[in-house]
């Protein structure tokens, strides 16, 4: 895979490290890997980042996968010492919030929302579609640190898309600038985790919420231990989980697979 010779240089303003590969097996699992064996190297916002991951993994064990040069996989390390252990639950939601604004800020006239956890949806309804997704692993090292995965789906085309679900900028009729893409990324990544350390979920909950198209929603929701739940998702609560309501009956989830009901 040919790097662009002017690499990234937005994204380098904000980020104190960035590694280009040609390809890779995970960005996460290579982050993860030389986080561990080269901490004092890899300070907050380091990023990793390809066109051509291999083993990608998405949430609940799922492959992620994609033709080569047709999706953009980064990985972004975080230091979250600052963040209370009760508040790092809305990690995902505000990365996945980070990466929903700067979609957004590239596709004027759509859109664009977050599923909850960090899914993010371009279209509306029953039209809304997936073009990116996250996955946040703490470091098995080191509870301080975690990394956020993130897969873009950019010049991929139509036929290549892996569900009906999904869509790319491509499929939008839009080009990505990948540069000023990371960048915005990064920039409310980490703006985010600042007030989320400061403030705690109280300082992110309302504009997480604002963006969030699962909130108001009829859901199904797959469990961790392949139970499922449906209702209408009322709220977010005070530690980020999704709270449901079926029957006057609210329900707590905290991890699981969201669908929008169609």
């Amino acid at each position: 895979m040919t790097i662009p010779a002017e690499g990234y240089p937005l994204a380098a303003a904000v980020s104190p490290r960035v590694q280009v590969l040609d390809h890779t097996d995970s960005t996460n699992a290579k982050l993860l890997r030389d986080a561990a064996e080269s901490p004092d190297d890899h300070p907050h916002l380091s990023l990793v980042l390809t066109r051509d991951q291999r083993a990608g993994r998405g949430r609940l064990d799922r492959v992620w996968s994609a033709p080569p040069g047709t999706a953009l996989a980064v990985s972004v390390l975080l230091r979250v010492g600052a963040v209370a252990i009760a508040d790092r639950g809305w990690i995902p939601l505000v990365a996945g919030a980070a990466l929903r604004s700067a979609i957004a800020a590239q596709l004027p006239g759509e859109d664009v929302s977050l599923k909850w956890p960090n899914d993010v949806l371009v279209g509306t309804g029953a039209g809304a579609r997936k073009i990116s997704g996250i996955l946040v692993e703490v470091l098995p090292s080191d509870p301080q640190t975690v990394v956020v995965g993130a897969g873009v789906n950019t010049t991929m085309a139509a036929v290549d898309l892996p569900v009906p679900t999904a869509t790319s900028f491509a499929d939008q009729r839009a080009q990505a600038d990948e540069d000023e893409l990371l960048a915005a990324f990064l920039t409310a990544l980490r703006d985010g985790i600042a007030d989320l350390a400061v403030g705690g979920g109280a300082a992110v909950a309302d504009r997480l919420a604002a963006h969030c198209s699962t909130l108001g929603t009829e859901v199904v929701v797959s469990l961790p231990d392949d139970t499922t739940l449906r209702g209408r998702a009322v709220r977010l609560d005070p530690a980020g989980r999704l709270v449901l309501e079926a029957q006057g009956v609210e329900m707590v989830v905290g991890a699981g697979d969201v669908v929008h009901v169609r």
